[in-house]
This record gives structure tokens, sequence and C-alpha cells, in this order.
């Protein structure tokens, strides 16, 4: 379909399943496009109609340069709603996609039914990681990002059973834009969503992998016990639990999202 524009930036949006059916929309990691959700769509699309976009800066997606922020990528949701006509939707995200879903369910709360905010964190203490990541991509290019990229993201044994999905995984990287990462890494660093936390009034599910190094599960406990009522999943997985626990992370998300 045509591209959704958010300002002066065309946003690449796929939409499957009925046009009739209750929305979702899937919003994905940092480095990754719409086809890391490839393991959910023939499964959520026979229950709801199934809306994936590619942030800015990556995938198909436009990339302007930066400094992007947490409130920019939550108003081209916005928008990427207002363009298709969807006046609520659910939501599930998984690592930027989840920290945008915590911004959207605290600054448009009308906008979203239920939030699935997986593999994510409201806040980094440690600026320097951050900082020294995007001066690594800085000096030495988004490839060297996708060469580390895999052990962030899977345990050991998903690496070395499924390297096929690894290696699409890592294409992924490889093909978003430096100036969208360094944006989007921007974005992370001065994320700061703790005291949004208990202003979501929306029903939540809040997942983490059991091996996530990137946002271990303290990081979602935290965010469970911050928003009203929020509940817990742990999945046997790392970063991408989407990926590398397929079946389960379905069967967690349409449990919550189809309860009445």
């Amino acid at each position: 379909m045509p591209a959704v524009h958010s300002g002066n930036c065309p946003i690449n949006v796929q939409v499957d399943g009925g046009d009739r059916a209750p929305v979702l929309i899937l919003s994905n990691s940092l480095g990754t496009n719409i086809g890391m959700w490839d393991a959910q769509v023939p499964v959520l699309a026979q229950h709801f109609r199934v809306v994936r976009y590619d942030r800015r800066g990556h995938g198909q997606s436009g990339a302007p340069g930066g400094p992007y922020s947490m409130e920019m990528l939550g108003r081209d949701v916005l928008a990427i709603m207002d363009g298709l006509g969807i006046e609520k939707a659910n939501w599930c995200g998984l690592s930027m996609g989840g920290m945008v879903g915590q911004w959207l369910g605290a600054h448009a709360p009308e906008r979203f039914d239920k939030l699935v905010l997986s593999n994510t964190a409201s806040y980094y203490a440690d600026k320097n990681a951050w900082a020294d990541r995007i001066n690594a991509v800085k000096t030495n290019g988004i490839d060297a990002v996708a060469s580390t990229v895999a052990g962030r993201w899977f345990t050991p044994g998903f690496i070395a059973r499924e390297p096929e999905t690894v290696e699409r995984l890592r294409q992924m990287v490889r093909e978003t834009s430096l100036e969208g990462y360094l944006g989007c890494c921007e974005a992370i660093r001065d994320m700061d969503h703790r005291g949004l936390l208990s202003r979501i009034a929306a029903p939540t599910l809040v997942i983490a992998g059991t091996h996530d190094v990137a946002t271990p599960p303290a990081d979602g406990e935290y965010i469970r016990d911050n928003i009203p009522g929020a509940k817990l999943a742990l999945l046997e997985a790392g970063h991408l639990s989407n990926v590398e626990q397929a079946d389960k992370f379905n069967n967690e998300i349409l449990r919550f999202l189809k309860a009445s």
C-alpha cells in the first residue's frame, strides 16, 4: 500500500487481515523491519486487522536526519492511524516498539484498547553504553552492529539451531539507514518513561525473556509493577522472543488480547 506520511517522513505500512476486524499494530525492535513479525502475522491476521510499519530510519520508510525522540516516534504512529482511518487499536511492541508503546499509552490513551510491551525497558541509567554504541556506529558503520547483534538477540542454542533465521535478522540490520539507526539510538538514550507508567490505564501485558541480556526480566518486572494492573509473562528466550519462541509468544498475546 502507499506510504503514510508523518510530517516530511514517508512511513512504509503493511496491512493484513479483515477490514472489519479489530486493529492490532505491531512495532519492531531497533534495527529490524516489518519482516520481524513474519511468524506472527499468519496467526494474528485470523483475528485482527494487523498493521505493521517500518519505523522512520528503518526498512522502506524515510530516514530524515536526527535527533529522534520517543514523542516523534509516537506521533508517527498516530499519523499512521489517522492516515488509515483507525480510531482505536491494540498495540504490540517489542524492544523499541515497547518503548514507543509506553509513550502512546500515557499520551494517547483514548486511541488504544490493550497494550503488549515485550522485551523492553522504560529507562537506561547508563547513558555511556548508548553513547559508546553511537560512536562505534559512526566510526565503523552499521555492519559492525550487524556482526555482533545475534548474541544480544538470541540464545546460543537458537543461533545454532536456526542459522538462516539469525542471518535474515542480521540482514535487516545491514539494510537499516545509518542516520535512522543513530537517530533511534539517541531516542533510546534520552528516554525516561518511569514517570509515565502510572498514567497508563489500558490493560497491559508485559513479556520478558528469561535469557534476554538487552532488556533483562528485571526491566519487565519494573514496568509491570508500575503500570496499574499490568501482568507479566516470561518466555524461555533471548531478546527477540517473538522469533525465538514464536508459538508461545503468539499464544500469550492472543490469550491476552482476546480475553474479555
